[in-house]
């Protein structure tokens, strides 16, 4: 078995990603809702602050921080696979299962980075709101509804039209 080496920084802050394993499905979107309230679900019973999240329709990001003394983000991720998983089979979508009769819906495992410092905090957090624009999915930031973005826009952290590419198409040329 392979010893995969998480970073267990008490009370850190972690940039993660979590991919669907059919990077061709669109269920985070089509059931955002239920994410966000499996998220919340999750957060009410191992309290952790989101800094920032996207969801896209076969991934999504987030920058959670953790507690102190508390390194548990893997048993987090875990609890909203597992209840996302759930909720999905009730609500009637084929998921396949492995050799041993574990479902794929979600790869494996997720990717975590252990933010160390403001730069690399603030690095992250514009990755997450640029994402959807990355993707092809808007043209705009403050288009996408599933993001963190409209909540920092709300609070005066970053102007509405943050991130928006000019009409000509160049950035700073």
């Amino acid at each position: 078995m392979v010893l995969y080496r998480r970073s267990l920084v008490a009370g850190g802050t972690f940039f993660f990603t979590v991919n669907l394993r059919d990077r061709c499905r669109t269920v985070l979107v089509d059931h955002a809702g239920q994410l966000r309230e499996i998220v919340r679900g999750v957060r009410k019973q191992l309290p952790f602050e989101i800094d920032a999240m996207v969801i896209l329709p076969d991934h999504w990001h987030a920058v959670w921080t953790l507690p102190p003394g508390d390194n548990a983000f893997a048993r987090r991720m875990r609890l909203i696979k597992t209840r996302f998983t759930r909720y999905m089979l009730r609500a009637g979508e084929k998921i396949e299962k492995d050799h041993r009769g574990e479902y794929h819906l979600w790869q494996k495992r997720f990717w975590e980075h252990t933010i160390r410092v403001d730069a690399d905090l603030e690095s992250h957090v514009n990755y997450i709101h640029v994402n959807p624009v990355k993707h092809g999915h808007v043209k705009r930031v403050s288009d996408w509804p599933y993001s963190t973005f409209h909540r920092y826009v709300q609070r005066g952290l970053l102007p509405e039209n943050w991130a928006t590419r000019p009409p000509d198409g160049n950035f700073g040329k």
